[in-house]
């Protein structure tokens, strides 16, 4: 697998995720959880990070960190080697606590993405299979699928695990708990509530909103599958940082395959020997279908945002890209079609 390019920038912002070595457990029991916690305290101050949202799953954890001094990779490789060392003296643990190394996704700090990934990121605890948020729900959700509304006995589930889940900064942004010194909320309480008038009701009933809905697509979906998590500006930015001589065991090429919807539209013009205006607004053609499906796939987009680029509702988009899906498994020349403007792009 191609090793992630990193970016390390001044005042960035980056959502970290690390796994356990085989998806097995990193966290045993709560003392090896409070031990991270006070190496995130640590972490904080050696490093000068500002952490504004965390949390600990059983075999892996993310963080929403901002790094002043461009240091990220310093200081989640000190953080992880000192959680190893402590682990694998603790329960006697040979070989590598952690899955290669962690990963590193640029967030779009000023607006309200990074609002977005902190709320993505005190959800996890129930995104989980149990409560209606697992991994055929995510598949789902990134195949333009809308959510349906959960019965009501699985939003109070959801709701009594989330309030009560201890190794989150949920609790404190919620005001269930006093936040520790080390964590950083007034940013993403100011993205929640702008007035500064009841911040922790606010994020309460912001967050708490989403347990209420079915699964959501729109902004979740980029940050579980995501080069960068940003608006449309932000991710072609640093697209166009990224180094051609950049080495090929990293995913450099990636980056360069995160296509402008501009692009996607060139290749099937080509193909459909018609300009985009004279099939963009027809309901049901194979080639404005065919646009938005390629466009989900390769643009980083999401559902709402090829909605805007398009001029159709969310609704429409996510039910465009199901119809070209179940289409090409069924028609030849539609599929010959979609590799001729696959090959396109890639010239």
């Amino acid at each position: 697998m191609a090793r992630q390019l990193r970016h390390n920038a001044e005042g960035g912002w980056y959502h970290i995720t690390a796994r356990g070595m085989g998806r097995r457990e990193i966290f045993e029991d709560d003392r090896d959880r409070e031990h991270f916690m006070e190496l995130l305290s640590e972490m904080v101050g050696r490093y000068g990070v500002i952490l504004h949202a965390y949390v600990l799953m059983e075999n892996h954890y993310h963080l929403l960190i901002e790094t002043p001094e461009a240091n990220a990779s310093r200081a989640l490789q000190w953080l992880n080697l000192s959680h190893s060392m402590w682990f694998k003296t603790r329960h006697n643990h040979s070989g590598p606590v952690f899955q290669a190394r962690f990963k590193s996704i640029p967030v779009e700090g000023e607006g309200a993405w990074a609002l977005t990934c902190g709320v993505y990121i005190h959800l996890n605890p129930v995104r989980v299979k149990a409560l209606g948020q697992g991994k055929d729900d995510i598949k789902r959700e990134r195949a333009g699928f809308l959510p349906e509304e959960p019965p009501r006995e699985q939003v109070r589930a959801r709701l009594a695990k989330l309030r009560g889940y201890r190794w989150s900064s949920y609790r404190a942004y919620a005001g269930y708990a006093s936040p520790p010194e080390w964590l950083t909320c007034v940013p993403l309480w100011e993205r929640c509530c702008p007035s500064g008038k009841n911040t922790k009701t606010e994020y309460r009933r912001y967050l708490e909103d989403y347990l209420r809905r079915g699964v959501e697509e729109g902004a979740f979906a980029r940050i579980t599958a995501a080069l960068a998590i940003g608006g449309t500006s932000f991710v072609e930015r640093l697209r166009r940082k990224v180094s051609r001589k950049a080495g090929p065991e990293t995913n450099a090429r990636a980056w360069r395959r995160l296509l402008p919807f501009e692009a996607v539209v060139t290749a099937v013009e080509r193909v459909k020997c018609e300009p985009w205006r004279d099939f963009a607004e027809q309901r049901g053609d194979w080639g404005r279908d065919l646009v938005l499906y390629v466009a989900r796939a390769h643009s980083g987009r999401t559902l709402a945002e090829l909605g805007k680029l398009a001029g159709m509702s969310v609704h429409a988009v996510s039910k465009a890209v199901q119809r070209m899906s179940a289409r090409l498994s069924e028609d030849k020349q539609l599929s010959r079609n979609l590799r001729k403007v696959l090959r396109a792009l890639q010239n």
